[in-house]
């Protein structure tokens, strides 16, 4: 049986998508009445779509497609993997190859200090991970009432009980009373839409040392972690001011406190370092690990377990009551081996902090000078545009929230380039194996794009 692709016209492919499939993240109402967008291959940094159009994919699939679309080599070993143990657990005291180099990779590629990993299926699994192994870490040391993990106000940490929980988006926590007990939140490090009057440096600190006054606030003998993406990415690309992780750094560095960082977009590569921790200078107890992990041909993640953490969860012994029927799948595991072969021979890492990233930075932070964007921001290769009404006045956004963001999101898949609106931000973050010539062509369909926005929000007088 060969793989389904386009088979049948768009339309007959529309309606059997809309009579059977509820899409994630979205007004299954809304979407069916308009109609899904069919995409039937991909290759690079290109997608195609079931009337043979093809758009620049600016958002690596979900984050995730770090090594491009395509890859036979991914295929290949997946395919060779298949073939020989399709699958088994380990569970029972059983374990296989692929998982055991996985795993010996990751801990070369890790920081120094992290040895092991927890494997999943995904980021969301991770960060349920994540809160059953902070709680189970502090019961083994002896201070069963550190529970309370703190957030951040529009973090994203994954859409299951815990991932929801943790992570601060309200319209979430909304459907079905979360967050669950014992999850606290602070406000997030977004100076250009929560600033105020402070100068960047001086809201980093400021927004850094709510994290202590919460901890104050809990009382430090009840707060188990603090979690955090080194750059939140889902919330809106929220690059912090330079002053706030080495706050946070001292604040952390000060409690028995342990920090998780949430590696789910940030690692393998898209800033130009293995990890956002190193890019920071952070030294995570914990870091959920996905997306990029696999480049997102199939599903795996994971949690990094500091060498502490391993102390209080494997070394004084007993059960830890959890895991997954795919932790550590062998057939993901060979797809991760083979992207993560591809991402050092291609040097892929120094190729974003060195090559692509600056190239890409340059021209994306030139397109801050179009009337409709506010600031223009890129770490790596993930960055952001904030679209305003006014320029040079922070203070005066878009009434309605997002319905300028979705016009510019539209208007950019019209023009060919996929790029995600959040609120009225424009987000992209490409495949790490861009060429120059395709980001050329990126920031000439965003402008392009900004421009037919532009034009659009003065004919309807939002402008």
């Amino acid at each position: 049986m060969t793989a389904v692709s386009n088979i049948y016209p768009t339309a007959a492919l529309q309606a059997v998508d809309a009579a059977h499939h509820i899409h994630p993240f979205t007004d299954t109402k809304e979407l069916n009445a308009e109609g899904t967008r069919i995409i039937t291959k991909a290759d690079g940094v290109w997608l195609t779509d079931s009337e043979g159009r093809r758009i620049l994919d600016g958002m690596a699939g979900l984050w995730c497609v770090q090594v491009g679309h395509g890859r036979p080599e991914i295929a290949d070993a997946v395919h060779k993997q298949m073939l020989e143990l399709s699958y088994y657990n380990t569970f029972f005291k059983t374990s296989h190859p692929p998982v055991i180099a996985l795993a010996e990779k990751i801990a070369e590629i890790a920081p120094d200090h992290m040895n092991r990993v927890f494997f999943c299926s995904s980021g969301s699994e991770a960060n349920d991970t994540v809160f059953r192994m902070v709680r189970h870490y502090w019961d083994q040391m002896g201070k069963p009432d550190k529970k309370v993990i703190i957030g951040r106000w529009n973090g994203y940490h994954g859409s299951t009980l815990a991932g929801t929980s943790l992570g601060g988006m309200k319209a979430m926590h909304e459907q079905g009373d979360l967050p669950v007990p014992g999850v606290d939140h602070i406000d997030q490090p977004y100076w250009f839409g929560e600033g105020g009057d402070m100068s960047p440096d001086e809201f980093g600190v400021h927004i850094a040392r709510q994290l202590e006054q919460k901890i104050d606030e809990i009382g430090e003998d009840k707060v188990a972690a603090f979690i955090a993406e080194p750059i939140q990415g889902a919330g809106g690309v929220i690059i912090p001011p330079e002053t706030y992780w080495p706050e946070i750094k001292r604040i952390l560095s000060e409690r028995d406190i342990l920090f998780v960082a949430d590696e789910v977009i940030c690692g393998f590569g898209r800033l130009g370092t293995w990890f956002g921790s190193d890019y920071y200078g952070l030294k995570p107890d914990l870091m959920p690990i996905a997306k990029g992990l696999t480049s997102g041909y199939l599903p795996m993640g994971g949690v990094l377990v500091s060498d502490r953490v391993a102390e209080g969860v494997i070394d004084k012994g007993g059960e830890f009551y959890h895991g997954y029927t795919y932790s550590g799948h062998p057939a993901c595991a060979a797809a991760a081996l083979a992207n993560l072969e591809i991402i050092q021979r291609e040097k892929l890492v120094e190729r974003v902090k060195d090559d692509i990233g600056p190239y890409l930075q340059s021209r994306w932070r030139a397109l801050g000078e179009h009337p409709l964007v506010g600031e223009a921001r890129m770490v790596g290769l993930v960055g952001a545009l904030e679209l305003v009404p006014e320029k040079g006045n922070r203070k005066k956004a878009f009434a309605d929230t997002g319905t300028v963001g979705t016009i510019c999101r539209d208007i950019s898949f019209q023009n060919g380039l996929i790029m995600r609106a959040v609120r009225d931000s424009m987000i992209i973050s490409p495949p790490l194996v861009l060429s120059h010539d395709e980001a050329d062509l990126l920031v000439a369909t965003a402008r392009k794009t900004l421009d037919d926005t532009y034009a659009e929000l003065k004919r309807q007088g939002k402008v």
